[in-house]
């Protein structure tokens, strides 16, 4: 009695067109996309996504706007 091996099923990646952050930037200034420059790449994907509503463009944005006044404190010693 031999044990049978599983089939392993085979997911075939789709080739992504691979972008960068500089042409998701162009994107955006198209899209007139207010503070696109303080986005990282994984914002940006989701604020071009197709479907994405103008709020959840306006929450990411003002996710990163927050994040990147963050870094500008006095310095204490």
């Amino acid at each position: 009695m031999a044990k049978k091996a599983k089939k392993q099923k085979v997911v075939k990646v789709q080739p992504e067109i691979k972008q960068t952050r500089n042409a998701l930037m162009l994107q955006a200034k198209d899209r007139g996309i207010k503070n696109f420059r303080v986005l990282n790449k994984e914002e940006l994907t989701q604020v071009l996504a197709d479907g994405v509503t103008q709020e959840r463009i306006n929450e990411v944005v003002a996710g990163a706007v927050t994040r990147w006044k963050a870094g500008w404190g006095k310095r204490s010693k």
